[in-house]
C-alpha cells in the first residue's frame, strides 16, 4: 500500500470524532450529492445580503433626528462620528460598513482558507454564522446605542470574517462531489450569494415598517430577527455539509486521461502555500480583478447613468436630467430602480448560466468570451445612449451584469483545473483578494473620472463615456492575462509524499465505513430528503426573485 493510501486510510478513533470534525461528515455509499448544493445555497443567501446592506443607510441616516436629521456639522470628523450619540450619521459614513465587508471577505478568506481545508466545512460553517449573525447582533447594540464604531466591529469586522469564511466554505467540498460539473456546482452555490440581497434588501424594507415608530426607524429590531432567522439558516447549512471519501467519483463517471490538457484540468495538487510564487496564479488573480473591477464600476454607475442620460424620455418627457423638477426626478428614480432590480436578475442568473456552460466550453474559453463579448458591449453603451436607444443601452448592461456574476462563478472551477481539488478551497481564498482590491479600484475610477468629466463642464448624458473605454482598456488588460495562462508546471505539484500528509492533515478518509460507526447514522438520505431540503432554499429565494421581477417591472411601466 502507498504512503498515500495509508494515510488515506488510517483508522478513526472513536474520540477524536467530535461533532464538528471533519471525520463526522465523510459520506457513505448511497449518500446524494444533490443534498449539498442546497446546504451551500443555505448559508450563501444568508451572507449574500451584504450586497443588500444599503437598505439600511436612508433610515439609520435618520435615526435620531428623524424626517429632520441632526446634523452633525461640517466640522465633525470621522473619529466623532465613532462615538457621537448626539446627531446622525451620515450616508456617506455609513458606507465605511460596506467597504469593510469586502475588505475583510477577502483577506479572511486568504488567511483562513487552510484552516478551513483541515477541519472541514461543518466547522467553517458554523463559525461564518456565529460571526455573520453574531456581527449582526453587536451592530444592533450600536443602532440602540447610537454608537457607530459598534457597528463597524459588529457587522463591518466580526461579519466580514463570517462573510470570508461562508463564502469559501463549500468551494472544495462542491468541486469534489461534482467533478464532472464543477462549473455548474459553483454556479449554484455563488449564484446563492448573489441572490442573497434579492430576498435580505425586502425582508429588511418589510421589518422596518412593521417596527418603525415615530421616533425610532425600526432598525435594531431589524437586525435582531434577522440575526436570528439567518443563524438558522446558517446552521442547517452548516450541519447539512457533507464530504466524499477520499478519491470518490460519481457512478458512471470517468476522470479525464493524463496528459488530457484540452481544458487545462491538471491531476496533480498545488499546495496552497505555494501559489503565490506561480505564474499562473497571479494571472488569474488579474483576470478576476480586472473583470470584477469593470463590473462594480458598471454597478456603481447603472442607475445614475440611466437618469442623467435619458432624463425625461424615461417618464415620457422632452426634458434632460437637469431640466426636471423633484415630481419627475423622484419618478424616474423609480424606473432605475426597476433597472437596478432587473440587473440584479441578470446577476444571479449569470452565475449559474455561466459557470455551468464553462462545463462545456472550458474555463480560459469562458473568460475570453466575458472579455471580448464585454469589451464590445461597454464600448457599444456611449452609442446606444447617444443614439437614445433604450433597448440596446439596457440590453448591453444585462448581459455585462450576467459576465459579472458569471466571473465570480467560474473562477473557483477555473482554480481547481489548473491547481487540483485538494486545497483548492485555500487557493480561492487567497484569491479573494483581487476582489478586495476590485472593490476599491472600480468605484474610484468610475466616480473620480464622472466628478472630473463634471468639473470640466461635460454634459451629464456625456461624462460616462470616458469611463466605459477606460473599463473596456480594464477588460483587455485581463484578456491577455487570461490568454497566457498555460498548464501548471509539475514542479510545483505536490509528490506522493506531500500530498499524503496533506490528507492525513486534512482527515480525509479513502472510504466512509472506515469513519466507524459514529459517522453512519448521519449520512443515509433518500430522494425525499433532497427534495424537502430544495425546497428549503427554494422558497426564500423564489420569494425575492418575485419581489424583484415587481420591481423589475416599473421599468417597463
Amino acid at each position: 500500500m502507498s504512503a498515500s493510501q495509508q494515510a488515506a486510510s488510517a483508522p478513526l478513533h472513536h474520540g477524536d470524532a467530535g461533532f464538528l470534525s471533519k471525520e463526522r461528515i465523510i459520506a457513505s455509499p448511497g449518500f446524494n450529492r444533490w443534498l449539498v448544493p442546497p446546504a451551500a445555497l443555505a448559508i450563501h443567501l444568508c451572507i449574500g445580503m451584504a450586497y443588500g446592506f444599503s437598505v439600511f443607510w436612508l433610515p439609520l441616516s435618520k435615526a435620531l433626528g428623524g424626517s429632520k436629521p441632526i446634523d452633525c456639522g461640517p466640522d465633525a470628523s470621522f473619529f466623532t462620528e465613532l462615538f457621537t450619540t448626539s446627531c446622525d450619521w451620515k450616508v456617506s459614513t455609513l458606507g465605511w460598513i460596506y467597504t469593510l465587508f469586502f475588505v475583510l471577505l477577502g483577506s479572511s478568506a486568504a488567511i483562513w482558507g487552510g484552516w478551513l481545508e483541515r477541519v472541514g466545512p461543518r466547522r467553517a460553517g458554523v463559525v461564518s454564522a456565529c460571526c455573520w449573525c453574531g456581527g449582526m447582533v453587536v451592530s444592533a447594540l450600536g443602532v440602540h446605542w447610537h454608537q457607530f464604531w459598534l457597528m463597524l466591529l459588529g457587522s463591518g469586522v466580526i461579519g466580514g470574517i463570517g462573510l470570508g469564511l461562508g463564502y469559501i466554505s463549500p468551494v472544495s467540498t462542491l468541486i469534489k462531489w461534482f467533478p464532472d460539473r464543477r462549473g455548474m456546482a459553483t454556479g449554484m452555490a455563488i449564484m446563492g450569494f448573489g441572490g442573497g440581497a434579492m430576498i435580505g434588501s425586502p425582508l429588511a424594507a418589510d421589518l422596518m415598517k412593521a417596527f418603525a415608530t415615530p421616533d425610532d426607524p425600526g432598525v435594531f429590531q431589524t437586525f435582531l430577527v434577522m440575526a436570528a432567522v439567518y443563524f438558522v439558516f446558517m446552521m442547517a447549512g452548516a450541519l447539512g455539509y457533507r464530504v466524499p471519501p477520499s478519491g470518490w467519483t460519481p457512478a458512471g463517471w470517468t476522470p479525464p486521461a493524463p496528459g488530457a490538457q484540452k481544458k487545462l484540468v491538471t491531476h496533480g495538487h498545488v499546495h496552497v502555500r505555494k501559489v503565490w510564487g506561480i505564474p499562473q496564479f497571479w494571472l488569474v488573480w488579474m483576470v478576476l480583478c480586472m473583470n470584477v473591477s469593470a463590473g462594480i464600476g458598471v454597478i456603481g454607475m447603472a442607475s445614475p447613468m440611466l437618469q442623467e442620460v435619458f432624463g425625461g424620455s424615461l417618464i415620457g418627457v422632452p426634458a434632460k436630467f437637469g431640466e426636471l423638477d423633484k415630481g419627475q426626478l423622484t419618478a424616474i428614480a423609480g424606473v432605475a430602480a426597476g433597472f437596478t432590480a432587473l440587473l440584479s436578475l441578470f446577476n444571479i442568473g449569470g452565475r449559474f448560466f455561466w459557470a455551468s456552460l464553462s462545463d462545456k466550453l472550458g474555463r480560459k474559453l469562458t473568460y475570453i468570451v466575458f472579455f471580448v463579448l464585454g469589451g464590445l458591449l461597454y464600448a457599444s453603451v456611449p452609442g446606444s445612449a447617444g443614439a437614445g436607444s433604450k433597448l440596446l443601452f439596457v440590453g448591453a448592461f444585462c448581459v455585462i451584469l450576467s459576465m459579472y456574476g458569471g466571473g465570480f462563478a467560474t473562477v473557483p472551477a477555473y482554480l481547481a483545473d489548473l491547481f487540483g481539488t485538494q486545497m483548492v478551497g485555500a487557493i480561492h481564498g487567497r484569491l479573494l483578494t483581487a476582489w478586495a482590491t476590485a472593490g476599491i479600484l472600480g468605484p474610484v475610477v468610475v466616480n473620480y473620472m464622472r466628478d472630473w468629466q463634471l468639473g470640466m463642464g461635460i454634459p451629464r448624458e456625456q461624462v460616462y463615456n470616458q469611463t466605459m473605454f477606460i473599463l473596456v482598456g480594464m477588460l483587455m488588460v485581463g484578456l491577455v492575462c487570461n490568454l497566457l495562462v498555460r498548464p501548471v508546471a509539475d514542479k510545483h505539484f505536490m509528490t506522493d509524499a506531500e500530498l499524503a500528509e496533506e490528507k492525513r492533515l486534512a482527515h480525509d478518509k479513502a472510504a466512509a465505513n472506515e469513519a466507524g460507526a459514529v459517522t453512519m447514522s448521519f449520512h443515509r438520505s433518500n430522494p425525499a430528503g433532497a427534495v424537502l431540503a430544495w425546497v428549503a432554499v427554494g422558497i426564500p429565494l423564489g420569494w425575492g426573485v418575485y419581489r424583484t421581477f415587481v420591481s423589475a417591472a416599473k421599468f417597463f411601466n
